[in-house]
């Protein structure tokens, strides 16, 4: 076991743990606002809790924080460049694309493979990132195969 580590190496041996890509969606009054996430989890079955990890810096992180409901949308295979949009590398003909549902207000992307409107549960403080808990209150489901993420970059199930 090392002792000595930067967060270079925490990132990498983090990166170890394949995971399912998810964004997080929510809206400013406007327009949608999102990130992609890969720290996403259950938290309980009764009540259906989720939780999903943020940056503190991160621009959805304000919004989040405001309205107190979210959108996570587990992204399909087919939906990379969709991850990538949503990671910060806009591109205006995946904008043009996306299309959304509304449950109450709550932004959900079509045709993920499921999508879930929540309302903000509790939160905590999490170093650089506040854990986010919400409460299910809907959810959508739909079959395909899931965008997986492993050492920094997108696989497909074989």
């Amino acid at each position: 076991m090392n002792t000595h580590f930067d967060s270079k190496d925490f990132r990498g041996a983090l990166g170890m743990f394949s995971t399912g890509v998810t964004v997080i969606t929510t809206s400013d009054g406007y327009a949608v606002k999102g990130m992609t996430a890969n720290a996403f989890t259950s938290v309980s079955l009764e009540p259906p809790l989720v939780l999903v990890c943020v940056g503190k810096k991160a621009q959805t992180h304000a919004y989040l924080e405001k309205n107190k409901t979210f959108g996570i949308n587990i992204l399909r295979e087919s939906q990379q460049e969709l991850s990538g949009h949503f990671a910060g590398k806009c591109k205006d003909s995946v904008e043009e694309q996306i299309q959304y549902d509304y449950h109450e207000d709550i932004p959900i992307i079509r045709e993920c493979l499921a999508s879930l409107a929540c309302t903000l549960w509790r939160t905590y403080d999490g170093g650089d990132h506040t854990l986010f808990v919400g409460e299910v209150k809907a959810i959508q489901m739909d079959d395909g195969d899931p965008l997986l993420f492993y050492k920094g970059a997108y696989k497909k199930i074989i």
